[in-house]
């Protein structure tokens, strides 16, 4: 099955704007029929998912444009792409201790105003 950018659109969740610049940048390539009017797949659909997953875990578009343009050049590229994913899991890695850091710090202070928060309530007449 193919989709307009339309049904592209809702079907990634993404704007049509949002979709036009990714073509700018060489993030997609969509297909063109004999009108010249784009045309994505289900495998667009994948690879939209793709990029939204690294985005939504903190890759730098720049980042992945470069993996986009690896992916454009095919097999050749499989040990660089796998690299790439290893590096930016290893920073995902990282934000992720941090956070949980920062999650038993607050944890701490909740815990703390609880306790003097119950500690008055008994010393109230």
């Amino acid at each position: 099955m193919d989709y307009s950018i339309g049904e592209f659109s809702k079907a990634t969740g993404l704007g049509i704007h949002t979709l036009r610049y990714y073509e700018h940048e060489n993030l997609i390539i969509p297909l063109r029929n004999s009108s010249n009017r784009r045309r994505y797949s289900e495998k667009d659909i994948a690879w939209i998912a793709f990029i939204k997953r690294l985005k939504a875990t903190g890759m730098p578009i720049k980042e992945i444009k470069k993996y986009a343009a690896l992916r454009a050049k095919g097999d050749v590229t499989l040990s660089e792409r796998m690299e790439m994913l290893m590096q930016h899991r290893q920073s995902l890695d990282e934000r992720i201790r941090q956070l949980q850091e920062h999650e038993a710090m607050l944890d701490e202070k909740i815990a703390f105003y609880r306790q003097e928060i119950e500690c008055r309530r008994e010393g109230e007449p």
